[in-house]
């Protein structure tokens, strides 16, 4: 069963940068489809990016787009989520979550069984 650690978070002003790791305990071409979730108190988790490790396909929530960067290190099973111009409304807990089956949608909660601990990600105004 792969394990997933996230590290990277923080706490930044708003327009700020920060770049989130997720290391996987094996190869990710195991559970070829890995996302960014993330949720904040009294929110739904939602998902931020996607990325299909074999493929290098990629998708973003509309709100982060042009903002956000997914991209992998396959030779270090790492994905990684670039983040600029944070906004404080991206502050939340982030989480690196992964699958091994296709789905219907890449940001469906229920379809990814492998989930890290999550990353703290603050933006101050």
């Amino acid at each position: 069963q792969v394990q997933l650690a996230e590290s990277g978070g923080g706490s930044v002003q708003a327009g700020g940068s920060l770049r989130l790791s997720c290391v996987a305990s094996e190869s990710t071409d195991n559970t070829p489809h890995i996302a960014w979730f993330r949720q904040s108190p009294g929110k739904e988790r939602e998902g931020v990016a996607y990325i299909y490790t074999r493929g290098g396909t990629t998708y973003y929530t509309t709100s982060v787009e042009g903002r956000f960067t997914i991209a992998q290190d396959r030779a270090k099973n790492t994905v990684y989520l670039r983040m600029n111009s944070l906004r404080p409304e991206d502050t939340a807990m982030y989480y690196c979550a992964a699958r091994t089956q296709a789905a219907d949608s890449w940001d469906k909660v229920l379809a990814y069984p492998y989930w890290g601990q999550g990353t703290q990600v603050i933006v101050s105004s």
